[in-house]
């Protein structure tokens, strides 16, 4: 399909900068079968559309403190660098996304700096639009725990872009699920919950399961290609455990529905679920690439955050209640005020008839 046919246009002042307080009072538009009309509700409403039997599905990923900033050191020479880590390949070398990417030379040592220190890297490789290969010297838990200390949270580009990353995102940016830590982005629908929220799910006779998918920096990357078949899709390590694929058979044997919270949560199932929408113990990366004409096997409601116009997002709330439905959704939730990307209100869907 063409990319343009994702496209809209969004004002700047629609793009949130802080998170609704208390989390559970963003808005949620929610979207019904073509032909229904929308509803202007909140979150904390979300109870009133699930069912007794039902199975509520949270990406349990962590962010990590991704952002690292730094000095080039060059013989004699040096410069300052800016890295965002964007994914793990063993205990101690990490690719990362480079500021000033063209004047890194492989062998160059970079030495960030932080509250907990220094951390020393060489620049093992280079790759395409930015990518790096950074070999540090510390590895396994040691690193996680310097990373930590030197970094601050990757706010999305556009947020910060507009602001700096401060003590409450630290918070703000992290989801009442988080546990795995991974993730160089939030899976945000998450961050719209409360304990108030899961206490009164709960209380609806609805089971609360656990998946992850570490979300990487791909996930904020523009589409470049003009068609959707010649777009190289980012790859997320993601896991579904063995317990919970056969507690997610039963409820859908037992006539319960599957809701995902979130992209990152569906990405996981769609992946975990075969043919016959039967779901299997999964840990790998995936490079799914959901588009308008997918078959849909493992998920029947999808709570997500308003996406990016032309992203590999939007397209795959397309594929799930129908392209046209969606951008009517978006043009209403424009025109209502509703507050878009990481920060932004929600909408509930429901999967289109295939």
């Amino acid at each position: 399909m063409r990319v343009d046919l994702f496209d809209f246009n969004l004002p700047q002042d629609r793009i949130a900068l802080r998170p609704a307080d208390p989390r559970d009072g963003a808005r949620m538009l929610v979207i019904p079968l073509s032909g229904e009309p929308f509803e202007d509700r909140i979150v904390r409403d979300l109870p009133n559309y699930l069912r007794p039997g039902d199975a509520l599905v949270v990406n349990d990923s962590r962010v990590i403190h991704a952002r690292l900033s730094g000095r080039r050191i060059r013989g004699p020479l040096s410069a300052n660098v800016e890295a965002t880590l964007i994914e793990r390949l063993d205990a101690s070398r990490w690719r990362a996304l480079m500021r000033p990417a063209k004047k890194l030379a492989i062998g160059d040592r970079i030495s960030f700096m932080g509250h907990g220190g220094e951390i020393d890297a060489r620049v093992e490789a280079k790759g395409e639009d930015g990518e790096i290969t950074l070999a540090f010297e510390l590895s396994g838990p040691a690193l996680d725990i310097a990373i930590e200390q030197a970094g601050v949270m990757p706010l999305p580009p556009y947020i910060a872009g507009k602001r700096s990353a401060d003590a409450r995102d630290e918070s703000d940016y992290q989801t009442i699920f988080a546990r795995e830590a991974g993730a160089v982005a939030a899976p945000t629908a998450g961050l719209h919950f409360t304990p108030q929220l899961l206490a009164a799910i709960e209380a609806r006779g609805v089971r609360l399961y656990r998946v992850t998918l570490h979300v990487g920096a791909g996930t904020f990357l523009p589409v470049k290609a003009e068609d959707t078949d010649l777009h190289k899709m980012h790859e997320e390590f993601a896991r579904l455990d063995a317990e919970t694929a056969q507690a997610l058979n039963e409820v859908r044997a037992g006539g319960g529905r599957i809701v995902a919270v979130g992209t990152t949560a569906l990405r996981v199932l769609e992946s975990a679920a075969d043919d016959a929408g039967r779901f299997a113990p999964y840990a790998a990366r995936t490079r799914i690439f959901i588009t308008p004409g997918y078959r849909f096997r493992a998920v029947d409601m999808l709570l997500t955050n308003f996406h990016l116009p032309c992203s590999t997002l939007f397209m795959l709330v397309a594929a799930f209640a129908g392209l046209e439905r969606m951008k009517a959704a978006y043009a209403h939730a424009i025109e209502s005020g509703y507050r878009f990307y990481s920060y932004g209100d929600a909408c509930l869907l429901r999967r289109v008839e295939q």
